[in-house]
């Protein structure tokens, strides 16, 4: 089996070393840039199965560089943060990031939340093909197999992060499931910044699901508790 690949963009020369030297020491394979315009010639050239990068680059915004990234691919995307702020983690994660990791940053953290990228489909696949390939709820289609999702004649273009959510959701139809229990699916943890980063994925998959006329809404909040998806007759 291949080594997993891992692009990684900063023009913070002293993280990018200790990165590398950690992702070296692991067995990763990398590849590094300095600037979004290398970010977006790596990814396309590359195909690297997991992105780095950091959420301040001087050349184009960083969430300019994932938006176009993700216009193709839906290779998980952590961003390096240089903000607490929850408005920086918002734009990030709804431009198309999957996680959010703020410096300084322990090392083991870092691949602790790589470890998490890799297995956000694989796990998801090995689980639900085992059961039934195909979920259908009103005019939502998932396809487990082919790891596609569609709402009536169109495919949705999910991020990683959001089709695994989506796929817990449609694993538990009908039942309340708490924001703890998603962030610990979803990211093996449950911290505050995990519940914010939780409403910008629900939101999204909301937008994407609810894009098209009369299909319905298919995920409800219960405030301070969680969410669930509604069986659609």
């Amino acid at each position: 089996m291949n080594k997993t690949l891992i692009l990684v963009i900063t023009e913070d020369m002293q993280i990018q070393n200790l990165i590398t030297a950690s992702l070296k020491t692991h067995d990763y394979r990398y590849l590094t840039g300095q600037n979004g315009k290398t970010a977006i010639m790596e990814a396309s050239t590359h195909n690297p199965d997991i992105i780095l990068i950091d959420s301040q680059l001087k050349d184009m915004y960083s969430r300019d560089v994932i938006k176009k990234i993700r216009s193709w691919t839906n290779i998980p995307i952590i961003v390096i943060g240089n903000s607490d702020e929850k408005e920086e983690r918002v734009t990030l994660l709804d431009s198309g990031a999957d996680d959010y990791i703020l410096k300084p940053f322990y090392v083991e953290e870092l691949l602790a939340r790589i470890r998490v990228s890799e297995r956000h489909l694989s796990v998801i696949k090995k689980q639900m093909i085992k059961d039934e390939p195909v979920f259908r709820n009103g005019k939502l289609i998932i396809d487990y197999s082919s790891g596609c999702t569609y709402l009536g004649d169109s495919e949705l273009y999910l991020t990683p992060t959001e089709y695994k959510l989506l796929c817990i959701l449609s694993q538990n139809v009908g039942k309340v499931l708490t924001r703890n229990y998603l962030t610990q699916k979803i990211w093996g943890r449950s911290w505050d910044s995990d519940t914010y980063s939780l409403r910008v994925f629900i939101a999204s998959l909301r937008k994407k699901l609810n894009s098209e006329a009369n299909y319905g809404e298919y995920i409800q909040t219960f405030t301070g508790t969680g969410y669930r998806m509604i069986k659609i007759g």
